[in-house]
């Protein structure tokens, strides 16, 4: 059982959404693929048979972890969101002390996570490098191209 995730009252919607999908689409369309296959006799030899058994698996594991997310979800509360520290569901303006680039981001759930949206993990070494800083602060991440020096310019929500 994995642990408590914190996450956003429209990020858990949509996980629902996504679990709602796979069984109600992907389950049943998959289960049709198998018959099918089955119906055309030696299994021992049925490529499509086994391509629809590889991908009743992969939906299985997806539904088991949707499931998983969903139930140990806890909505938070964004009125309760302190902004003197950076936590998750901030949104946080850093700047990098090399290049002098400024960057927002929201700290969010690892199901959230969207860098097109401006979204980071709260497990990627950035977030974990702010989490618990305050305005001004200086951190220096390591991330996987070597080591940035950030500066927090400012917390929001």
């Amino acid at each position: 059982m994995s642990d408590t995730i914190y996450i956003t009252e429209e990020g858990l919607n949509k996980l629902k959404k996504e679990l709602d999908h796979l069984l109600r689409v992907e389950r049943p369309a998959i289960s049709k693929q198998i018959a099918e296959a089955r119906d055309k006799g030696d299994l021992s030899e049925n490529a499509e048979y086994d391509v629809a058994k590889e991908a009743q698996g992969i939906v299985e594991i997806k539904i088991n972890k949707l499931q998983e997310a969903i139930n140990n979800a806890r909505i938070i509360d964004m009125s309760q969101i302190d902004l003197e520290t950076v936590q998750i569901l901030n949104v946080v303006k850093i700047k990098n002390l090399k290049t002098k680039a400024v960057m927002e981001y929201r700290i969010v759930s690892e199901s959230e996570a969207n860098i097109k949206e401006k979204k980071i993990s709260v497990n990627t070494p950035i977030a974990q490098g702010l989490l618990g800083k305050k305005v001004g602060d200086s951190v220096e991440v390591q991330i996987p191209n070597g080591q940035i020096s950030l500066e927090i310019l400012e917390i929001s929500i």
